[in-house]
């Protein structure tokens, strides 16, 4: 039974500061969706449900986890969205979000990023998301990798 343990604990990923799961650097949606499945409590909800709604809007999104985020872009536009655990939400990056009409509403110290949290108590208006998500996709993102 110990070695089932051990096992399990080694499959885990470990969390980071603020919950946010250490994933290795790769491509594709199978590492993307281990940092979903290790994102801890009420967070891995949010982060299934941006998913299924990034892939519904974009459909053939391309995924990768970089720097324990994972990313989503557009094959030749760059990458658009990046995600992130955090104590108290989740923190989505639009990478050329000051170009979204309206525009996320937290800025960043880089000029053209902006954010949007998501708390638990599970505000989230689905329509404006799906705007920003579209049109996030839509122009060139950052070719980041």
């Amino acid at each position: 039974m110990a070695k089932k343990t051990r096992a399990a604990a080694e499959s885990t990923p470990k969390l980071l500061t603020g919950g946010n799961p250490q994933i290795p650097k790769a491509d594709g949606d199978v590492p993307v969706q281990a940092y979903i499945a290790a994102m801890p409590g009420w967070k891995r909800g949010i982060g299934e449900q941006l998913d299924a709604l990034i892939e519904r809007v974009v459909p053939g999104v391309r995924r990768a986890v970089r720097w324990n985020t994972p990313f989503y872009g557009v094959d030749d536009r760059g990458w658009f969205l990046g995600i992130n655990c955090c104590s108290k939400y989740v923190k989505v990056s639009f990478l050329m979000g000051a170009h979204l009409e309206p525009q996320p509403p937290i800025a960043s110290k880089h000029q053209d990023v902006r954010y949007a949290h998501v708390f638990e108590d599970g505000a989230f208006d689905e329509t404006q998301w799906t705007s920003w998500i579209r049109q996030a996709a839509a122009i060139d993102g950052d070719h980041l990798f």
